[in-house]
């Protein structure tokens, strides 16, 4: 006799407040090399969004579940999966379009992509570093190869992989510049930012080129970022973005300093959450959660994420949303960034 599961199924394409549904689903199974663990904590992401507005439809077949950050408890493991034992506390991010996503109680994944959960972190902090953490890592070191003294500018600080971004090239040794609204300046400037720039007030370019260029510029925000870009980067200098930019951007200006330019889509990895957590324990990354809503309230959160406002007069704070699926899933921890 099969298990069931609770899961919040994407059932259509558009707004939150219609996209989803509360269901039950046969609890999957673990096949070789893979573990079932019991989500604890999830996350909600732009590329959830995204995705419930139909930006990817021709990748998803409804109805689904959604979601990709996982911080849980083993419960089962399959054969040949040898690395956890039931019990374990682990935290991954769930490979992007495939199988059922992580708004659920339960998820099958390969265990190679599953690190154990830093100890220091609670459910919904681990779940809410996950995806934009192997982002940040993936754009400050894999791509950038950001090296300490180098001048780096993170566009949105404020935000989800911004304000991770600051603290990964911090931790590489690097100068963080950021741009972020005024009313924001305080929190990413105790994320570790240098210098921060109110893009509202005045043009970011002249602004930076004011402080002098930079070696790296991570573009979280699109517009035209690419095509002025160049006017801040030394030569050889490097600029990583995760916008899905749907209009061509003229990058003619990158001939004349050398640039390189990086599109990163993220893509799963233990090594990378091992590194994260090796910043975590050493006190270099602290991950910030705004808010935490329970799994029934999904809708809510992406309303939060959008920037509007709850049916409680909840409006979005700075960091994380986090999803508590199971009741007994840790609040956040009082780890505010350092000062």
């Amino acid at each position: 006799m099969s298990t069931s599961m609770r899961v919040m199924e994407l059932v259509r394409f558009g707004g939150a407040d219609t996209a989803f549904a509360a269901r039950e689903i046969p609890q999957p199974t673990p096949g070789p090399g893979q573990v079932l663990v019991q989500v604890m904590a999830t996350s909600v992401n732009p590329l959830d969004l995204q995705t419930r507005r139909g930006d990817y439809r021709d990748e998803v077949a409804l109805p689904t579940v959604i979601g990709n950050d996982v911080s849980g408890v083993v419960v089962e493991t399959g054969s040949g999966a040898d690395d956890y034992r039931p019990g374990d506390e682990v935290w991954y991010l769930a490979p992007v379009f495939t199988g059922q996503g992580t708004y659920s109680e339960f998820h099958v994944v390969d265990q190679s992509l599953v690190a154990r959960k830093p100890a220091r972190l609670t459910h919904a902090e681990a779940a809410g570093l996950a995806l934009v953490g192997v982002t940040s890592w993936e754009a400050m070191v894999e791509r950038a190869g950001v090296q300490a003294g180098e001048r780096v500018l993170v566009h949105g600080g404020a935000g989800g992989v911004g304000s991770v971004a600051i603290q990964v090239a911090k931790a590489l040794g690097a100068e963080v510049i950021t741009t972020a609204r005024a009313k924001n300046h305080e929190f990413v400037t105790r994320l570790g930012a240098d210098v921060a720039i109110d893009f509202s007030a005045r043009d970011y370019v002249t602004q930076v080129q004011e402080l002098g260029k930079v070696d790296v510029v991570l573009d979280t925000v699109g517009g035209d970022t690419l095509t002025r870009s160049p006017e801040i980067l030394t030569d050889r200098g490097r600029v990583v973005s995760i916008v899905d930019i749907p209009d061509p951007q003229n990058l003619l200006a990158a001939w004349g300093v050398n640039a390189t330019y990086h599109f990163l889509f993220v893509s799963p990895g233990r090594a990378k959450l091992d590194a994260l957590a090796g910043l975590v324990e050493r006190e270099e990354l602290r991950p910030v959660i705004g808010a935490v809503l329970p799994l029934a309230d999904v809708a809510q959160a992406h309303t939060l994420l959008e920037g509007g406002t709850t049916a409680d007069g909840r409006r979005r704070s700075p960091g994380k949303i986090a999803i508590a699926v199971h009741p007994s899933a840790e609040s956040p921890n009082e780890m505010s960034p350092r000062t």
